[in-house]
């Protein structure tokens, strides 16, 4: 460890231009001790008494000793479940109506929903629309100012 100490000590004295060259005699001498538990714990110390600017330059060499991990395999996408419960954040509004009718397609899938008020409670309820109530509506609502372009709702 004296000759890890002195170049730190270099280190410590040295000006930014010189310190990109004391760092890789510091990483060599680093690795020739093949010991990096006792390597950290005496960086540890030695940061104590050096300044923020040093300390990233010694975290530096840390970094580099660390044994590389292997790169993790990208997980396969799982398949969602399709009837899994949506939020607003997987719907698109795909007509609006302000008299109270809103249609929903799903982002993923063919899932339809209809928002519509609760005459009872005045609450907004949405359901989902099983394929021939869709069609049906598509068919009612063909021409209709209500259809938000672009969304890909209208018939």
């Amino acid at each position: 460890m004296n000759a890890i100490d002195a170049l730190l000590s270099r280190l410590a004295a040295a000006g930014w231009k010189e310190r990109d060259a004391i760092k890789a005699e510091l990483l060599a001498a680093c690795r020739e001790l093949d010991d990096l538990s006792a390597i950290e714990e005496h960086f540890t110390e030695a940061k104590k008494a050096m300044s923020l600017e040093l300390r990233w330059e010694i975290d530096e060499v840390l970094e580099k000793l660390q044994p590389e991990a292997e790169p993790e395999e990208e997980e396969d996408e799982e398949e969602e479940d399709p009837n899994r419960p949506l939020t607003s954040a997987d719907l698109n509004l795909v007509y609006d109506d302000p008299r109270g009718l809103m249609l929903h397609k799903s982002k993923k899938g063919e899932r339809w929903f209809a928002t519509q008020r609760d005459p009872r409670t005045g609450q907004p309820q949405t359901f989902e629309l099983q394929q021939a109530e869709i069609a049906q509506l598509q068919t009612q609502l063909t021409g209709s100012p209500y259809w938000v372009l672009g969304a890909g709702g209208a018939a």
